[in-house]
């Protein structure tokens, strides 16, 4: 994870924690800061009131008509295929 939406996503899929070693890597643990900073302000701009709130809430068990969502997605795929 290099930003804070990045791990937003993740744990919007579902994840439990993000891995953020080449974050650390590159800019040092200062980075760490940086990236709580942009979760924080993601979860306050979109009415989140906690992680535990926003995580797996994209998750396709969580689609009230999961088979729309992959008919969906597979239509997008057949779309682009080339």
């Amino acid at each position: 994870m290099h930003t804070g939406l990045d791990a937003v996503k993740a744990l919007m899929a579902g994840a439990t924690v993000v891995q953020t070693v080449s974050a650390l890597l590159h800019d040092g643990p200062q980075r760490l800061r940086t990236l709580k900073e942009e979760v924080v302000r993601f979860l306050e701009e979109h009415e989140y009131e906690s992680l535990a709130q926003l995580r797996g809430n994209m998750n396709l068990s969580r689609c009230p008509d999961p088979s729309a969502f992959e008919r969906g997605n597979y239509m997008r795929v057949l779309q682009s295929w080339r």
